[in-house]
């Protein structure tokens, strides 16, 4: 790892260690945030997959706040 760092710098494509180090924890977070979307998007296809099965309970607005629904005075 440290010739591989040395060659990213020695070729220019990084003035330094600090730089490469820096890339490399922004890939990492790119690639968490990939992860996150993707769990997310799989979890978002079984919730319609379950809905377009007739898997869900009708929401009710009030019940679940009904404080919205009172009348300001």
């Amino acid at each position: 790892m440290q010739e591989y760092v040395r060659g990213q710098i020695a070729s220019g494509a990084y003035a330094n260690l600090s730089e490469v180090v820096r890339a490399g924890l922004r890939l990492l977070m790119e690639k968490d945030g990939a992860r996150q979307f993707y769990a997310l998007k799989a979890d978002l296809e079984r919730a319609v997959a379950d809905v377009e099965a007739g898997h869900f309970e009708p929401f009710d607005a009030y019940a679940f706040e009904p404080e919205a629904f009172e009348r300001q005075g």
